[in-house]
Parts: C-alpha cells; structure tokens; sequence
C-alpha cells in the first residue's frame, strides 16, 4: 500500500459514496488508476466492504453498552454461539487482561437492554460480566 491507496482510504472513509470520478479529482490520478486501486484493494481484502455509519439523529434512541465478560475455562465456543444469536449484540472481541471478552450493545430500551444483560448473565460459562452504559460520544473514529 502506497501513499495513493491511504489517500484513497482515506476519502472513502469519511464518505463511501463519492464517485470514482470525484476521486480521481481528488487525487490526480486517471479514473482507471482508481478503479484498478480499488479492485485491488477489495481483492486483497483491505476494503472488506461500504457500508453506511450513523449520525447522531440515526443513534438517537438507542442505548448503547459495552460489557465486560469472564467465562470459564473451554466454554467460550459455546458462549459466543449463544452470544452471536442476540441481534443486540453489535461486536465482540477477545481482550487481553481481566476479562475474556468485551462486548458492544445497541438496544431500543433500557428494558430491552436489561433483559439481553440477564440473558447473558444466564448463558452457561459466563462467570461473571461488568456493564458499562455509554451517556455520550465524545469521539468516534470507527466506521
């Protein structure tokens, strides 16, 4: 990857509907070159898809969360097929540390947000979790 393709990234990142044409504007190049960057980047999975990031208006309603998981020991596979079946469930990732996993929330209601936290308090292997409810974005980077 060269200065071009981070260049492109990064246009693509702050709108991913700009045309082909306005990007080769941008960056001087021929629309081709910015085709063929593009295919490239999408085959060698650098671009993994486009997709669409909400604003403010689009989050509003929302309440978000981030939990904390521990689990026991050769449970995890079991835990995660069980965590992959809530659609509030936004992300999960292993971490290093105190905990096993860490977990991204949306739900359209503290109800609703607190019966997804008991029903994953109740899956089998899940040891212990921490809940942490987000009261504002100061910043967000991630698309």
């Amino acid at each position: 990857m060269d200065e071009t393709d981070r260049n492109l990234l990064a246009l693509l990142g702050a709108d991913a509907r700009v045309s082909v044409a306005t990007l080769s504007r941008r960056l001087k190049v021929a629309r081709s070159t910015i085709q063929a960057r593009l295919e490239r980047l999408e085959t060698s999975g650098i671009i993994a898809g486009y997709t669409v990031k909400l604003g403010v208006a689009g989050r509003l309603g929302r309440i978000r969360a981030t939990v904390l998981l521990t689990v026991e020991p050769r449970t995890q596979p079991n835990v995660l097929t069980r965590l992959k079946a809530l659609p509030e469930v936004e992300s999960i990732h292993s971490v290093s540390g105190r905990v096993d996993l860490l977990l991204q929330l949306a739900a359209p209601s503290t109800a609703v947000l607190d019966t997804v936290l008991d029903a994953i308090g109740a899956i089998n292997g899940v040891k212990s979790s921490e809940s942490l409810i987000h009261l504002s974005t100061k910043l967000d980077r991630a698309v």
